[in-house]
């Protein structure tokens, strides 16, 4: 377990040191605020679809390592993804911050998503995790 617990912590480091996809496109269908006001957490994701396609994903702003590093992941992971593959890795996401953290995590359903897994024994921070995906999501009901 440590040295899957040391793995996770190099993978949100790095996406927080170097986050994917940062910086506004020269194109986007869809701009939408994501806002965490109990730490502060702040970005804007820019969505550009292609049909149900998610052609092009990118954010900006600010916020803690937990939160721009699931950002940067989110649009590494969903670019070229329809917005069906989107939420249900989205709510896959959401359902492992929300379970035990005793309870196995599903690496080939999540991924490098799989790295959050630790934030369950901090439920304050679940927030933190979610935010740019929560954005995201609303982004989607706003197209239908």
């Amino acid at each position: 377990m440590a040295d899957s617990r040391n793995l996770y912590e190099q993978v949100i480091l790095d996406h927080n040191k170097n986050p994917r996809n940062y910086g506004k496109p020269a194109a986007a269908d869809t701009i939408i605020d994501g806002l965490n006001p109990l730490c502060g957490d702040s970005f804007k994701i820019y969505v550009a679809f292609q049909n149900d396609v998610i052609e092009c994903l990118h954010f900006e702003g600010d916020g803690c390592a937990l939160s721009k590093a699931s950002a940067s992941l989110m649009t590494v992971l969903l670019e070229g993804k329809t917005r069906e593959a989107a939420l249900e890795l989205e709510e896959a996401l959401a359902a492992m911050l929300k379970s035990s953290p005793d309870t196995p995590v599903d690496e080939s359903i999540l991924g490098p998503l799989a790295a959050f897994s630790g934030v369950r024994e901090y439920p304050t921070r679940i927030k933190c995790v979610m935010v740019a995906w929560q954005a995201l999501a609303a982004a989607f009901s706003n197209r239908r």
